[in-house]
């Protein structure tokens, strides 16, 4: 996929970029923009190539092929430009742990060239953000994992980049933590900040992104807005339905129109092209066993839908 012709401000040009570990090819000749301001979600089945990808870009690793530039900075040619721009949160990343919040983050400011009345300005604000203020002054040793990566995002933002790379950021995290580190996200974003994003969480990034990528096998299988890829993809429509008594799936899929049924905790979702013909099959099939209906609901495609037609499709 080439350069867009349309007149954009890009934050991220990728043109061919590729991969190769041995006879492995990670990253396959992937091509996209990311455009100044917008939240871009890159997502992905494990091995998929997200990793791969965020670390040639952020100049961690060299491409075997093609070409990337932040902010018109090359990512070979103007290394240091580029990692100037940029705040980074990988997947795997530890704060000093002998240190305390305050002192990490005064630290990578310094490391960065922010003078030091504005570090600790800014080292106080972001700690304020995420809850971590009152604590500023303890060792990170003390700290859970969900304060770590708080602080960890305070760590990529010291320097107020311009666009940020997060890798999973809320894996594994509790539902407080999530929460704040989106609210973040949002904020930043909010005030200029370009986001770079790869997740599992396919309702994060429905949340969260302006635009998602897919990618899958080192390919990029879908590019679009979130809405316009759950559209794409009416095939993918369902009725759900619950029933007072347990009803095998067997049975529900002898119902006209039903491609699939998936069992969702007391429910079921039954996957069809033609929902308004499932939904009168529902009706006489409780009619028929004497059942009462307690729930059903028409529902479009999922993002989640979506990504798992494409990953096992491509």
């Amino acid at each position: 996929m080439g350069f867009r012709t349309m007149p954009l401000e890009s934050a991220l040009e990728v043109s061919n970029l590729t991969k190769r570990y041995g006879d492995i090819l990670a990253v396959d000749h992937i091509g996209f923009e990311v455009e100044k301001g917008e939240i871009f979600g890159f997502l992905g089945p494990n091995g998929a190539g997200k990793t791969t990808t965020i670390r040639m870009l952020t100049g961690v690793i060299k491409p075997d092929d093609g070409r990337a530039s932040i902010l018109g900075h090359d990512v070979l040619k103007d290394g240091l430009r580029s990692r100037q721009v940029t705040g980074v949160v990988p997947e795997m990343a530890n704060a000093y742990i002998d240190l305390s919040a305050f002192g990490n983050l005064t630290l990578m400011g310094e490391l960065y060239g922010v003078p030091k009345k504005q570090r600790e300005k800014s080292a106080s604000k972001l700690l304020k953000g995420v809850r971590l203020y009152d604590r500023r002054n303890s060792l990170v040793r003390e700290f859970s994992r969900g304060m770590k990566q708080r602080l960890l995002l305070c760590m990529a933002l010291i320097s107020e980049p311009q666009i940020l790379f997060l890798d999973e950021p809320t894996a594994g995290l509790d539902v407080e933590s999530q929460r704040l580190i989106k609210d973040m996200i949002r904020e930043f974003n909010r005030n200029g900040t370009t986001v770079f994003l790869t997740t599992h969480n396919m309702e994060e990034a429905n949340q969260l992104c302006d635009r998602i990528a897919i990618i899958n096998r080192g390919r990029i299988a879908a590019i679009d807005t979130p809405e316009k890829l759950r559209m794409q993809s009416s095939g993918l429509n369902s009725v759900e339905v619950s029933f007072e008594k347990a009803v095998r799936a067997e049975e529900l899929m002898k119902i006209e129109g039903v491609r699939e049924v998936k069992r969702t905790g007391d429910k079921m979702r039954l996957y069809t092209d033609q929902p308004s013909i499932v939904l009168e099959g529902i009706v006489d099939f409780a009619r028929r066993r004497g059942l009462k209906v307690v729930t059903v609901n028409t529902l479009g495609p999922t993002l989640e839908d979506v990504f798992l037609k494409l990953v096992r499709g491509s």
